[in-house]
């Protein structure tokens, strides 16, 4: 072998050791990193849950408004709820006519 396939065989070593090194330290993140990660994935699989089932939604939160404020307490919020949800709908469309524009 000449010098210079030596010195390339060399650092092909070099450069595998680093690479195995790499790999254990990204085996150790994703070992830290997979309790928060599932977690977040059943916390998502609620939300779209939630989200195919607006009834449902509706009904617990009618259940909570009712057992703390009664009727009366449940209109109001409901009525506040309609009032975000058209301010926000409404601002969501401003800022996409501004965005296109």
């Amino acid at each position: 072998m000449n010098k210079q396939m030596l010195v390339v065989m060399q650092r092909r070593g070099e450069l595998l050791a680093r690479i195995a090194a790499q790999r254990e330290q990204v085996a150790a993140t994703a070992m830290r990193w997979q309790t928060p990660l599932a977690f977040a994935d059943k916390g998502l699989v609620v939300g779209r849950f939630l989200r195919s089932n607006p009834a449902l939604v509706a009904v617990a939160v009618a259940i909570l408004v009712v057992r703390r404020r009664g009727i009366s307490g449940m209109v109001t919020t409901g009525w506040r709820m309609w009032r975000l949800y058209k301010s926000a709908r409404s601002f969501s469309a401003k800022m996409v006519s501004h965005l296109r524009n």
